[in-house]
């Protein structure tokens, strides 16, 4: 089988599955190609913070059960990157940070699923440095441990944050698939700069057993992938599942879109066009606009406050050789000379002084923010199937703060709702995807819907590592 680039980027999990089952393929092989293209293409864009010693041995015994007729199914042989958040035994994982060198000694509880589905862990991937939440003026992309993770479209260019180098690395064809997290975006958000599909589940599905939090109450591991038929699958290996995708219609579908007009000219050209898509085909289109985010933020963000610490720290405590606390935590910032060199830990200070999560005050504020998030989005559902928002406007310049993105993705994220971003046009050289937000437990709806989507406007292209554009917006 060619394994070239354009091959790999266009292979589907069900492909490379059929292929390895006639003996036309071997995960050795296919294993053998990712870790080239990771020495070849990651100097330049540093998405992969580190490659498995074992990988290829994985891939071997995958081979092995392959051809005695034991496949595990349909990630058996598959190379999947692994955000570096997510605890792998005697692998670094560092969330970015030079304070977590020390590896862990246990795999987190959706590594031991992913090996169990036969899929072969190649690496772990760089990551704006605790999950973008150590500063508002953070760099996206950026971490102590990893350095910049760049754009692959346009390399002078963000990959947002949080899952970054998963982003990246799947958009370059460094791997098949990778697992990203989402405490607020941290998933979609990076999937739309790099135009790639990134699919953050209803919290709950995967376990977060054994990945550094920011809140346990509504951080959640999801797949990034180029197709959404691979993030479904991936998304099922996650769970423990065996679940089998088919796409679904657009046809006969009412979909709520939330324009977020006037935020960027080409996120309304492309939205406007995503509308006469879906018109085209068959669904019926209503304007929305979801009620209660100033109330919902303001809530929002004292009560993750407190939940950062309290998280984080019994989370260090499961881990040998590290800081144990947030004051901890800030004195090691403090004196490493590369930790804030690029920006500083404010959030850390913030969180060091919140209330206690059994504070009644805290208490209220969760309650709110929650109730408050549900409520904008479950008015908006009540009428509709799912809704569609543009999941980020053009990429900004790499280094320094982020500037407000059309912040879409926060709804979802604070009332525990699925979403996906899709590839749906570009700026110039610069990706746009589209949100597609379900409600309540309705991660699967949104899947199929996102699968037809993807059928009916095929736009996602391979990166062309231009090292700026002029078009760019910016």
């Amino acid at each position: 089988m060619d394994l070239s680039a354009a091959s790999l980027d266009r292979a589907t999990i069900p492909q490379l599955t059929r292929r390895m089952a006639a003996g036309e393929l071997t995960s050795a092989g296919l294993t053998r190609a990712y870790l080239g293209r990771i020495a070849e293409v990651d100097p330049v864009l540093r998405s992969v913070l580190a490659v498995d010693p074992t990988a290829l041995r994985q891939a071997q015994e995958s081979d092995l059960r392959r051809a005695h007729g034991r496949s595990r199914g349909p990630m058996d042989g598959i190379p999947v990157l692994l955000k570096d958040n997510v605890d792998t035994a005697g692998l670094a994982t560092t969330a970015g940070s030079r304070a977590l060198a020390v590896p862990p000694r246990s795999d987190a509880a959706v590594v031991t699923r992913l090996r169990a589905a036969g899929a072969v862990v190649l690496g772990k991937t760089n990551m704006t440095e605790w999950g973008n939440f150590r500063s508002p003026w953070a760099t996206s992309g950026w971490s102590g441990a990893g350095g910049q993770t760049v754009n692959p479209h346009v390399l002078d260019r963000t990959p947002c944050g949080s899952s970054s180098g998963s982003a990246v690395a799947v958009a370059a064809s460094l791997a098949q698939v990778a697992v990203g997290t989402e405490t607020s975006g941290s998933i979609v958000s990076p999937a739309g700069h790099a135009g790639v599909v990134g699919f953050k589940p209803t919290p709950g599905r995967v376990s977060t057993a054994g990945i550094v939090p920011i809140t346990a109450r509504r951080d959640t591991a999801g797949p990034m992938a180029r197709h959404v038929v691979d993030a479904a699958i991936l998304m099922a290996a996650m769970e423990g599942s065996s679940a089998t995708f088919e796409p679904g219609t657009l046809a006969g579908a009412r979909v709520g879109v939330w324009r977020r007009t006037g935020f960027d000219p080409e996120v309304d050209r492309v939205v406007e066009s995503v509308v006469d898509l879906l018109r085209r085909n068959g669904s019926t289109v209503v304007d929305v606009e979801p009620r209660h985010q100033d109330l919902v933020q303001a809530a929002d963000r004292p009560a993750m406050l407190a939940e950062f610490r309290h998280d984080l720290e019994r989370y260090l405590g499961t881990r040998t050789g590290v800081p144990r606390t947030m004051r901890e935590l800030i004195e090691f910032n403090e004196a490493d000379p590369v930790e804030l060199s690029a920006f500083g830990q404010e959030i850390f200070h913030e969180a060091e002084k919140a209330r206690l999560v059994t504070d009644p005050v805290h208490r209220h504020q969760r309650r709110t923010a929650t109730e408050l998030a549900r409520r904008s989005l479950d008015e908006l559902l009540s009428g509709v199937d799912v809704i569609v928002a543009p999941s980020n406007g053009p990429a900004w310049p790499a280094r320094g703060a982020d500037p407000a993105g059309p912040r879409t993705a926060l709804p979802a994220a604070i009332a525990g709702y699925p979403n996906i971003s899709v590839p749906a046009g570009f700026a110039g050289a610069l990706p746009l995807g589209v949100s597609i937000i379900g409600g309540a437990g309705a991660d699967d709806a949104v899947l199929r819907f996102a699968g037809a989507f993807e059928i009916a406007s095929p736009v996602r292209r391979a990166p062309r590592y231009l090292p700026t554009s002029p078009r760019a917006s910016g």
